[in-house]
């Protein structure tokens, strides 16, 4: 499991959007953002999905499974998602403040 996945996401996305050598076109970056942002919602899915395997595992008496282990995976997935959810507000806000612009 991926200890800083998320936050190596970002940091790699603000190194993209500074650098400025090369001439990108709108398509270019809708394409990169909405990979990125693809690749950020499927981390998050594979950080729940591994919670809940480990709960499991846990719920069922494996002994290679600690309680400690399962509430970490947990709290991963969860601030993971919050994020998510942050990113996906602020995208939110963005929207209906392009649309809200006077023409």
């Amino acid at each position: 499991m991926k200890i800083g996945g998320l936050q190596d996401e970002m940091q790699a996305m603000m190194l993209d959007a500074s650098n400025t050598t090369r001439q990108v076109t709108g398509k270019e970056v809708g394409a990169d953002f909405s990979a990125m942002f693809a690749k950020a919602v499927n981390n998050v899915n594979g950080l729940q999905k591994a919670s809940s395997d480990l709960a499991v595992r846990f719920d069922r008496g494996d002994e290679g499974v600690s309680l400690s282990d399962v509430m970490i995976a947990r709290n991963k997935s969860s601030v993971a998602f919050d994020a998510t959810i942050q990113v996906r507000n602020k995208l939110v806000d963005a929207y209906k403040a392009l649309m809200n612009m006077p023409v």
